[in-house]
């Protein structure tokens, strides 16, 4: 299983940004274009345990690809989990925490995923995966500051 973990602090309150964040038509803002992004039905603006979401995305050659998510833990103003149901990884587990700094929130995510085709998959992760997963999150990071503003100490 690999790991990737990433931290920003958002310079705004925690109502804010929770309920930014815990709105699942949100997250195409903060995806690149390219991956083409479409939440294929219609979603609540506020998830909840047991919420199931289906996207249509192409993260790769532009080939589109059909991804379940499932929002398994949610507790306000903290923390809430997404877990891959359908898709391209075996495991996808995404965790989001929140919590209130000086100067704004602190929000971080720990994805845990294991991809899928054994040794080949292993092989994969550092040169496709990872490589790929770290320039979507690269550019989440410069969206939430396009949007909230840059956090100053």
């Amino acid at each position: 299983m690999f790991q990737l973990k990433t931290k920003q602090i958002i310079p705004t309150d925690l109502q804010t940004c929770w309920d930014f964040f815990s709105s699942p038509s949100n997250l195409k803002l903060i995806t690149p274009n390219y991956m083409g992004f479409d939440i294929l039905f219609d979603v609540p603006e506020k998830m909840y345990p047991g919420l199931m979401i289906e996207y249509r995305v192409r993260p790769i050659f532009n080939l589109p690809m059909k991804w379940i998510t499932e929002i398994t833990h949610v507790e306000e103003l903290k923390y809430f989990v997404d877990e891959q149901r359908k898709g391209p990884y075996r495991i996808w587990h995404h965790e989001h925490h929140f919590k209130e700094v000086s100067g704004g929130v602190e929000m971080n995510d720990i994805v845990s995923y294991e991809i899928p085709f054994g040794i080949f998959g292993k092989l994969a992760n550092p040169i496709i995966v990872q490589k790929k997963l770290n320039e979507i999150f690269d550019y989440r990071y410069a969206k939430v500051i396009e949007i909230f503003g840059e956090y100053k100490d």
